[in-house]
């Protein structure tokens, strides 16, 4: 079983910043690609940002030198800083990391957080 959980989401005002996490937990061979996308109201989700295993990072324009995605490997941990903030950054905020589980240590498989809402107003 693998959960991602995520955390960090909030109110913040226009300008601010906030910093999300992602934790994997349990019968993790290993983590390759993470990532995090995004869902406004009545919008389709959105890709964020990605990282892969090795550490190279991949941005939407929208948040492109506003957002830094990282990770701790050692931690199965992914984080999201976030910056100058605004309004059009409102979403649910979505942790996605492709997995070989020890069980099935030869399938990678896609799994999902449960989200975390970010809200972005004065």
């Amino acid at each position: 079983q693998v959960q991602l959980v995520e955390s960090g989401g909030g109110w913040v005002q226009p300008g601010g910043s906030l910093r999300l996490s992602c934790v994997a937990s349990g019968t993790i061979f290993r983590i390759n690609a993470m990532g995090w996308y995004r869902q406004a109201p009545n919008k389709r989700r959105e890709l964020v940002a990605t990282t892969s295993s090795g550490g190279s990072t991949d941005y939407a324009d929208s948040v492109k030198g506003r957002f830094t995605i990282s990770r701790d490997n050692a931690k199965n941990t992914m984080f999201l800083q976030m910056k100058s903030l605004n309004a059009e950054d409102t979403a649910v905020y979505y942790c996605t990391a492709q997995i070989q589980s020890r069980a099935t240590p030869w399938r990678e498989s896609d799994y999902w957080g449960q989200g975390t809402q970010v809200t972005v107003s004065s």
